[in-house]
């Protein structure tokens, strides 16, 4: 396994902008997230407040990319379902894939509204089918599909469930038997200790866990140990947070939320991902000199 300079995880102007940066910098690093930089951004009405653009985000995106492009900036377009703290790095889990690097920056922006079940991520809610479908043998689990793309997930969670409920806003097909589709939204979880229901406008089901397919886990769910304050991740000036070699940049760690200032806490956070590593390889030489 390729082991990384960093892994960038975030697909929106943050992340573009670290990944650029460390490009730059000569950091081997891994680019993953979202395609057309972030959802939000090519829906802007109106792009003011960066410098030398003027345009809607639709023109904006366009431009990105020919830059992108030019700099030949590598995406890889996947999502990741947590990450882990190891002695020597993180380990990213991405669906079935896994991915090795000395540093992370987190850029995966800020979802405001309230996540389903957020109560509950450990005890029965989970982000990651992978990760953790194989806890729910033969037992009856709902899914929440906010991602089409997310469907093998689905089918992966029914090879170990009695039964997978899928609450979907649009009708979807399954090769598995033991899964049915239910196009209602879900409005709560709830239980005692655990996950034990999970309930509608129409009505509530009986489930022993709740998969969030396709939506952004929370970032002291995406890291275990991560240090946060609301939505937002705590970070010091150079954007460090409280697990060594971890950063963050844009609108997680807080307002304006602004594509200028997502940008230039990208780069900022690149070049501390920098000083990072070259100090911890002055205290490995240190600590190991050459005879």
């Amino acid at each position: 396994m390729n082991v990384y300079d960093v892994a960038i995880v975030g697909g929106g102007i943050a992340g573009y902008s670290a990944a650029l940066t460390a490009k730059n910098l000569k950091l081997g690093y891994l680019w993953l997230g979202d395609k057309n930089f972030g959802k939000k951004t090519a829906k802007a009405e109106y792009v003011r407040n960066y410098p030398a653009f003027t345009g809607d985000g639709e023109a904006f995106v366009r431009t990105l990319e020919k830059q992108r492009e030019k700099e030949g900036i590598l995406l890889t377009s996947k999502r990741v379902d947590g990450i882990y703290k190891e002695k020597n790095g993180f380990l990213l889990m991405a669906g079935k894939e896994s991915f090795s690097a000395r540093a992370v920056i987190l850029a995966t922006g800020v979802e405001l509204s309230a996540n389903l079940g957020n109560e509950y991520v450990g005890r029965g809610v989970s982000y990651c089918a992978v990760c953790d479908g194989a806890l729910y043998k033969n037992k009856r689990i709902a899914a929440v599909l906010y991602a089409e793309e997310e469907r093998e997930e689905v089918e992966y969670l029914a090879s170990f469930a009695s039964e997978v409920l899928v609450f979907s806003k649009r009708p979807v097909r399954f090769k598995a038997q033991n899964i049915r589709v239910l196009e209602e939204i879900p409005k709560s979880v709830s239980g005692k200790l655990r996950v034990e229901k999970i309930t509608t406008d129409s009505a509530e089901y009986e489930v022993a866990g709740v998969f969030l397919l396709g939506k952004s886990a929370p970032p002291a769910v995406l890291c275990g140990g991560l240090k946060t304050e609301g939505a937002h991740i705590m970070v010091s000036r150079d954007l460090s947070t409280n697990l060594a070699g971890l950063f963050a940049a844009g609108d997680i760690t807080g307002k304006p939320y602004q594509f200028i200032k997502a940008a230039g806490e990208g780069c900022t956070a690149a070049y501390s991902v920098k000083a990072y590593l070259n100090a911890e390889e002055r205290t490995n030489m240190s600590e190991n000199p050459q005879n």
